[in-house]
């Protein structure tokens, strides 16, 4: 079969497990290898800062001290000499059907003992942060490292269960992703006609036992400007 000149010139299978169609997540085992998270690791370690939150309106970092506890460190495919990050980019490109070229610098982030993200959105709500030039309408989680207990990726809307309910946005609960060092998590924010998807809640249960390590990729609507 002929194929586009910007396609990939044979057929690659990148295996996938459906988890959940509300929220729309995918789950990708072994979507890279324990050498390729070392160095992402190694390239991060030495650069870490705590992690800050972009603010709605009315906020300030006092108001929301403690949502997220974790450290990390932006950095994209240009800037690593060893092209590991490039070759994850491409991947998930491949993997998302969404241009490298829409995706964000990816975020390096380390949770300790303790630390976690509480239940947020990706996507930017124009009338809590104001007006957007451009959207976050996916996220790709790769893991890292394993944890030996708690760090799991958690949707506790899932299904549309406690929507609505005065949800408490610390608890962890709902459909929670263990992290697996290697592994790849897709998931969407908003839905094809642009509107943010309500289910998509998620955030970061705390670190019981180990360590987690996860590079974030936020792929968004528009080319982003380097």
């Amino acid at each position: 079969m002929p194929y586009g000149e910007t396609g990939d010139g044979s057929v690659q299978v990148i295996p996938f497990q459906l988890l959940s169609w509300k929220p729309r997540a995918l789950y990708f085992p072994e979507f890279a290898t324990a050498e390729q998270c070392q160095s992402i690791i190694k390239m991060a370690k030495s650069n870490l800062k705590p992690s800050t939150l972009a603010l709605r309106k009315g906020e300030t970092d006092e108001s929301t001290k403690g949502t997220r506890t974790s450290s990390g460190t932006f950095i994209s495919a240009s800037e690593d000499k060893t092209g590991i990050l490039d070759a994850i980019e491409q991947k998930i490109a491949r993997a998302t059907m969404l241009p490298k070229t829409h995706g964000e610098a990816f975020n390096i982030l380390r949770y300790n003992i303790g630390q976690k993200y509480d239940s947020h959105y990706d996507a930017f709500n124009p009338a809590e942060y104001g007006p957007q030039k451009s959207q976050r309408i996916a996220s790709f989680l790769l893991y890292l490292s394993d944890v030996e207990e708690g760090g799991e990726t958690m949707f506790p809307f899932e299904n549309g269960a406690k929507i609505g309910m005065g949800f408490d946005y610390r608890k962890c609960t709902g459909l929670k992703v263990k992290p697996r060092k290697g592994d790849g998590l897709l998931f969407y924010s908003v839905f094809p006609n642009g509107t943010i998807d309500q289910l998509s809640l998620h955030g970061s249960c705390p670190v019981i036992e180990g360590e987690k390590w996860v590079a974030t990729k936020w792929i968004r609507d528009q080319v982003e400007e380097e």
